[in-house]
């Protein structure tokens, strides 16, 4: 990893600390220019009542490795999620979880992304993409020092 994408990463994680991102437990595993995995061990706290992954749970995990996708192509600025669309396709249970997400497109004021979320079995459980516009400065918490 490029130490310039490994310093803004480590700032990020800090930021994120305390978060709901520290609710879901969920970890970065990579991150890289166009690619970032984000790994979960789903627990009892991450089900809904009948015994599945919650399908919020599918649109947080989602959400955060896109949106680190999109925060990734332009980090000079802050985006924000204008768009999601998830697909859900197989039931999930209780293990690991990996939400892997690509960038799909980028122009001057919007980035698209696309994730997959599987278990550890390499099931497809949901796929879905997502606009996020471009607002303008770096977020605070993770801007250079």
């Amino acid at each position: 990893m490029d130490a310039n994408l490994e310093n803004w990463m480590r700032k990020l994680e800090e930021a994120a600390r305390g978060t709901f991102w520290d609710d879901l437990r969920c970890r970065l595993a990579k991150a890289e220019p166009g690619l970032v995995v984000v790994s979960l061990l789903a627990e009892r706290r991450h089900l809904n009542g009948i015994g599945l992954l919650h399908g919020g749970v599918h649109a947080s995990l989602l959400d955060s490795a896109m949106g680190i996708v999109a925060m990734i192509a332009r980090p000079g600025d802050s985006v924000v999620t204008t768009n999601m669309n998830i697909h859900y396709l197989t039931p999930l249970g209780l293990g690991p979880i990996t939400v892997t997400a690509e960038l799909v497109h980028e122009s001057r004021k919007t980035v698209t992304a696309r994730g997959r979320v599987e278990d550890g079995e390499g099931r497809l459980g949901s796929w879905g993409s997502a606009s996020f516009r471009v607002v303008g400065g770096e977020a605070p918490a993770v801007r250079p020092s």
